[in-house]
């Protein structure tokens, strides 16, 4: 290997929203702020929050909520209307091939 041209190392702290610290070895000279770290990611603890991100969830749950409204509403279809459907005997009464 060539000599002198790796950069410098020092140790850092690394600190996490969560409050967690770790001191690491780094190329950088400044401290970090973490947002996220092994102390409490989901995939390390197992945990699953529901992050809503923009009331994705909400927007969600009020289609469904539209959805099952409209099938109490709306008469639902036996075989027999999707067949005289399908073959047009009562919407346009011919049916050309």
């Amino acid at each position: 290997m060539k000599q002198d041209i790796h950069p410098k190392t020092q140790m850092i702290s690394a600190k996490c929203a969560c409050g967690a610290v770790f001191n690491i070895e780094s190329t950088l000279s400044d401290n970090l702020e973490l947002e996220v770290c092994s102390q409490c990611h989901p995939f390390y603890t197992g945990k699953q929050n529901i992050i809503d991100t923009a009331g994705r969830l909400d927007k969600f749950k009020e289609r469904q909520a539209k959805t099952e409204q409209l099938r109490k509403v709306l008469p639902q279809k036996d075989e027999k209307g999707a067949k005289e459907q399908a073959t047009g005997q009562k919407l346009g009464g011919k049916v050309s091939n």
